[in-house]
């Protein structure tokens, strides 16, 4: 009986391989920014930090999503990502054992912004009066004290 006999059903998120890969390129890319050896301006003046790549199942194609390191319009650089995308897959084919190097296309991570944002609406004077609150409910009903809202 082979492994995928199962009815059909289809592999949910990425293989081992597709991970290990990814984290590996990741490295690679996390250590040239580091460096900031670009002819590009913009790219040797900007603090870049990669926060995740994914794989496509062929390995041919990764989508690595950059932020700026405590700036959040890191969309104004991804012309000069694009423009250096040929360097970086050179720089990572030398930096790992693959038989292709992937196409890197690069994306804006904007969930350290939201989970800022949202850190940012969680200490509201209106929220924190709620959430006082509701803890206040929960901990008076477990001695049979009636829910003050």
């Amino acid at each position: 009986m082979s492994r995928h006999a199962e009815g059909g059903s289809k592999r949910e998120g990425p293989s081992q391989r597709q991970l290990r890969v990814a984290e590996e390129i990741r490295h690679v890319l996390a250590g040239l920014f580091e460096r900031r050896d670009f002819r590009d301006p913009e790219l040797a003046e900007a603090a870049i930090t990669v926060t995740e790549v994914r794989m496509s199942p062929d390995l041919k194609h990764a989508t690595v999503f950059v932020a700026r390191l405590g700036r959040s319009d890191v969309d104004v650089l991804l012309p000069a990502l694009k423009r250096a995308s040929a360097f970086l897959r050179g720089q990572v084919a030398h930096g790992l054992r693959l038989r292709f190097a992937p196409d890197l296309h690069f994306q804006p991570d904007h969930a350290l912004d939201y989970a800022m944002k949202i850190d940012r609406l969680m200490h509201e004077p209106e929220v924190a009066r709620d959430l006082d609150r509701r803890a206040l409910g929960e901990s008076g009903s477990s001695h049979g004290e009636p829910d003050p809202s």
